[in-house]
């Protein structure tokens, strides 16, 4: 329908629907084929009501065999077409269901790829909403058009061959007022379909702004910003309701401006017929068919404006669907890229030049050369780009100029995968699964025995506390670890790499929440984890990493000083001036 084609780039996005149903085309014809059978026995039982009203042909003077052949009939004819369209609208679940599942799976596949940039950019509740939300919004719409589409154009269709066989100068006059019914589609769409792309659009937001509310409510309560969160909820949430209230109105006057049309067409037909029957032209029978049919002429241009007002919902959702879907992902892996295998752990960085923004620099002609199974520290005043060092290690950020390589191998030459396998990282940040808490150790290898998980759980300390669990290791934890305090969640993530043992560690504040005495004990456990693996330490607290091979001193994206603790204490340079000002603090 010309109503649908709304919006720049909606009839893209209705070609995208199409080759996506192309991929059950089986279902869509039989469906079109029981929709058919469907329409054809309902538009076959009033030609049967007719012959019957004939059959009636005064009191007294009733062909009674007759009759009740065609009652039967017509009782057969109604009990296979309600088969049909129950087994129509069940192979329609199962089509449109399968193609959200589709679209939910792609999106979801694609935030896998997707870097880190496209996220920093967006909330996280509006992508939620977008997966969840706006792809159940798109299998609705898509399920109507499906249910009451076909049968609609069908019926139409039907109706219009019957009636043209019962009086053709009747069946004009309800065709030329058809078009009212197209107007009214196309003035509720056109209106329609940006409200409902504005309504998802905001939803996201209003989804974005209580995730963001529930996940740091700690924070929100600790600094007093109740009100101010409310009034932030309150702003977006009466946008969200003047949207659904506009797109609501313009959907919902389609039905009285429908039924309108097909009262006129009704009472025209019943006028005509009328005229037509009394002047012996047609039958009394042929007369109740024809109205009949009438009805069910203008019955589906009432439900097919309705399925065009959800058909904007469902486009304007699978639009944001489509966003995600066609976001451009990098392509991580060069052709000809390989496995990483028999690691020593040799790392060395050429003229690396990366940042966040463009407009801001960062990290400039960056040079490093890490022999393997040496222990580099990383320390430097907030912002220095420590843990940007990390991201580019392990890939979640490509550096714009410059090279990085792993055991000569350059790490673009290095199948992402097995590059971040053969890594093994413990960040301030702690992150648990919805789990066991045997499954969130076993994270990292989900193959590993019990044995291996209370092993790795005893070197890194957390053994204590889970054995004081009500169900130990099978106590089941939220994604934010619920009751557990900082320290035991990032305890609880140590365990998680000890278990593994890759040949190369990353440390980024792994022991930043943990009490001193617990530390002192981890600190040992790591020493004894990096013998003979090259260990990347970023750390604050400059007195847990004396020990290191090496300690890089950086500062506004340079190395400024590179040595051992004591050779840059001897230096007296920056280092020596941030450790004496910890050891002056403390």
């Amino acid at each position: 329908m010309r109503s649908l084609k709304l919006k720049p780039g909606s009839g893209k996005v209705i070609r995208r629907i199409l080759s996506h149903i192309k991929k059950y085309r089986g279902f869509v014809l039989v469906s079109f084929m029981l929709a058919l059978l469907s329409v054809v026995l309902t538009l076959f039982i009033p030609i049967l009501i007719g012959r019957a009203v004939d059959d009636i042909i005064a009191p007294g003077r009733v062909d009674f065999d007759a009759l009740i052949e065609k009652l039967m009939l017509l009782l057969l004819c109604a009990l296979i077409s309600a088969c049909a369209q129950w087994l129509m609208n069940h192979i329609n679940n199962i089509l449109t269901y399968r193609m959200a599942e589709d679209l939910r799976i792609a999106a979801f596949n694609k935030m896998e790829v997707l870097p880190f940039s496209y996220l920093d950019q967006r909330p996280q509740g509006d992508i939620v909403n977008r997966i969840i939300s706006d792809t159940d919004q798109f299998s609705d719409g898509i399920l109507m058009g499906f249910t009451q589409f076909f049968s609609g154009v069908l019926t139409i269709i039907g109706t219009l061959l019957f009636m043209l066989s019962i009086d053709p100068l009747i069946t004009l006059a309800v065709v030329v007022l058809t078009p009212l019914s197209f107007f009214v589609a196309a003035f509720v769409s056109k209106r329609s379909y940006t409200m409902f792309y504005k309504r998802s659009e905001t939803a996201g937001r209003l989804s974005a702004l209580s995730n963001e509310m529930i996940d740091k409510l700690k924070l929100v309560q600790a600094f007093g910003y109740e009100e101010e969160a409310k009034a932030r909820f309150f702003e977006i949430n009466d946008e969200l309701e003047k949207y659904y209230r506009t797109a609501t109105f313009y959907s919902s006057i389609t039905n009285p401006c429908t039924r309108f049309v097909n009262a006129l067409v009704y009472a025209v037909v019943g006028i005509f017929g009328a005229i037509t029957a009394m002047n012996g032209m047609m039958s009394v029978g042929s007369l109740s068919s024809f109205l009949t049919y009438a009805s069910q002429y203008s019955k589906p241009f009432n439900e097919i404006s309705g399925v065009v007002t959800e058909l904007q919902n469902a486009l304007a959702s699978a639009e944001r669907v489509f966003e995600i879907i066609d976001a451009k992902a990098p392509s991580y892996d060069r052709d000809g890229a390989s496995e990483l295998s028999g690691v020593k752990g040799e790392i060395k960085l050429s003229n690396v030049c990366f940042s966040y923004d463009e407009t801001v620099p960062l990290i400039e002609d960056l040079n490093l050369d890490v022999k393997p199974g040496q222990r580099v520290a990383i320390v430097g005043p907030t912002g220095a780009g420590k843990s940007t060092l990390i991201n580019l290690l392990m890939r979640f950020y490509e550096p714009r100029s410059g090279s990085i390589s792993i055991d000569g191998k350059g790490s673009r030459d290095i199948l992402i995968e097995s590059l971040r396998d053969n890594f093994g990282m413990v960040l301030q940040e702690t992150w648990l699964k919805s789990g066991t808490v045997r499954d969130n150790i076993a994270y990292s290898d989900p193959d590993a025995s019990d044995e291996a998980v209370r092993k790795a759980a005893k070197e890194a300390y957390a053994d204590g506390f889970i054995e004081r669990m009500k169900d130990g290791y099978d106590t089941v934890i939220s994604e934010d670890g619920g009751s557990l305090s900082q320290g035991q969640k990032q305890l609880l993530c140590i365990a998680r790499v000890m278990l593994k043992l890759p040949p190369m560690l990353i440390l980024d504040e792994a022991t930043s929440s943990i009490d001193t005495m617990t530390e002192q004990r981890v600190q040992k456990a790591f020493a004894k984890m990096m013998e003979g693996r090259t260990s990347f330490i970023v750390a604050h607290r400059l007195s847990t990493i004396r020990e290191a091979d090496i300690i890089l001193v950086m500062k506004d994206g340079h190395i400024i000083e590179q040595g051992s603790h004591d050779e840059l204490m001897a230096k007296g340079g920056f280092y020596h001036e941030l450790y004496m000002s910890q050891f002056e603090t403390a």
